[in-house]
């Protein structure tokens, strides 16, 4: 086991040596940054934050397992970004709640998820059609691609919360408070025909405790959404970011002097 790990670090150290300062640089420092976090969580005694720290530095190497398990090299921006990406959703977006302190940080990680998944399924046909004669897509098959192998990341990462909410009862699926509903469910002659209920100032929930002692709960302002809401927001910033890569990776198909700037969130093979 030592030996395995001794290897891997020995792996690690080669690997970063090759690759350009700045993102050593930005390695090492949110490595430091998590390290100094799942310290801080252990003396507080919030084990599943410092978990979550823990799979913050795991997820730091899927770059490196990457490269070396697909025999592919990520660009150095699309390096840093991944990088930045975790460390933005698990340190500050989780553990120092960032999603609910700064308006839309949710949404802006969910399309910047469109956008870089969007890179990935462009690369892996980009690639087949530059290193196998055989093949030969079109920019458009490519781009369509590109676009619906993002999307299939965003739909399975919604199942992923909506799960995680039902099994360990967490709220990755933020709720939010909506001040009008339209339903058939509150159609009295069960018809199906939605009733909408509108200027709700506030709702009144009843329930029981494992005591049979009944408990009020008042949520001013309105209902509580229990998620489709946030659900449907996170699929459409994520159209929008996957929209974006597609359309660009098209232009840079045809085009890839004047579009350059879009290899630095595709992923190339490896020339060793």
């Amino acid at each position: 086991m030592k030996r395995k790990i001794k290897n891997l670090q020995e792996e690690l150290r080669k690997a970063y040596k090759e690759h350009r300062s700045s993102s050593i640089i930005v390695y090492f420092t949110l490595r430091a940054l998590v390290i100094i976090c799942m310290a801080l969580e252990f003396l507080r005694g919030d084990l599943n934050n410092a978990a979550l720290c823990l799979l913050s530095l795991i997820l730091f190497l899927i770059p490196f397992f990457i490269e070396k398990k697909f025999k592919i090299e990520l660009p150095n921006a699309l390096e840093i970004i991944i990088m930045l990406f975790i460390f933005s959703a698990e340190i500050l977006g989780e553990i120092n709640n960032f999603y609910g302190v700064i308006p839309y940080w949710d949404t802006m990680l969910h399309t910047i998820n469109g956008f870089i998944a969007a890179g990935v399924g462009f690369a892996l046909i980009d690639l087949l059609n530059q290193n196998i004669k055989s093949i030969n897509l079109s920019p458009i098959f490519v781009a369509i691609v590109s676009f619906c192998f993002s999307m299939t990341i965003g739909v399975l990462w919604e199942f992923f919360e909506y799960g995680t909410d039902i099994y360990f009862k967490t709220d990755m699926q933020k709720d939010r408070i909506v001040s009008s509903i339209s339903s058939v469910a509150l159609n009295e002659e069960g018809k199906n025909i939605p009733v909408e209920l509108k200027n709700i100032n506030y709702t009144m929930i009843y329930s029981v405790d494992d005591n049979g002692n009944i408990i009020e709960t008042k949520i001013e302002g309105g209902y509580l959404d229990i998620g489709i809401i946030d659900t449907m927001k996170d699929l459409f910033v994520n159209f929008i970011g996957a929209l974006c890569f597609s359309i660009f990776g098209y232009l840079y198909i045809l085009n890839r002097d004047k579009y350059n700037f879009i290899s630095n969130f595709i992923p190339i093979k490896n020339a060793t």
